[in-house]
């Protein structure tokens, strides 16, 4: 018994249709797959990203790392160098020429003498003080940014591999496609055949 050639056309749509179906349905698992794969790694990011504040925030730090964090930065700036110039200049020319007859420091300037290795004493530990805590700082810097530069090369990877999955999933629905086309394309030429 010859089928009709609405029939065959109407068995052709309701197949094309179940195909069709079957293709978005994989599609839309796909899409579900991915976007499972972008929450996950915003959850990393968050993780991540609060270890890092937790680096990168400094202990409470005491008066005396204040203190000495202040007089390294004065220590080494323009100022105290020019300060620190003016006074020995001014200390050398009144005890040599304005104190001729009531000197306080005769010309080797031995006060004088003792006075800078004092303060070269005092002032050496407390700029040791500041760079020591500096280098942590640094330490920790670096380790937050080791953290980054691992993180960033593993979202290279992973990103290589969700795009390497992203085309062969591509290609499988492609040639679901085109195969699905194909037998459209047979069962017209059979059907206009008879």
């Amino acid at each position: 018994m010859k089928k009709k050639p609405n029939e065959s056309c109407n068995e052709l749509k309701s197949n094309e249709v179940m195909n069709l179906k079957d293709l978005m349905a994989q599609e839309n698992l796909h899409l579900d797959k991915l976007s499972s794969l972008v929450k996950a790694a915003i959850d990393e990011e968050q993780l991540l990203s609060s270890r890092l504040i937790e680096l990168e925030h400094d202990s409470e730090t005491t008066l005396g790392q204040r203190c000495a964090d202040k007089v390294a930065t004065f220590g080494g700036s323009w100022t105290f160098i020019i300060v620190f110039f003016s006074i020995l200049l001014i200390w050398i020319i009144m005890n040599v020429w304005f104190l001729k007859d009531n000197i306080f420091d005769p010309y080797p300037f031995i006060l004088l003498n003792l006075v800078l290795s004092c303060l070269a004493a005092i002032q050496a530990p407390i700029i040791m003080m500041s760079q020591n805590r500096q280098e942590e700082k640094d330490r920790r810097r670096a380790k937050s940014d080791y953290m980054i530069n691992m993180k960033a090369e593993m979202e290279v990877r992973g990103l290589h591999g969700k795009i390497d999955l992203l085309i062969a999933e591509q290609m499988k629905s492609l040639f679901s496609v085109q195969q699905a086309q194909l037998d459209i394309l047979t069962r017209i030429e059979k059907s206009l055949k008879k």
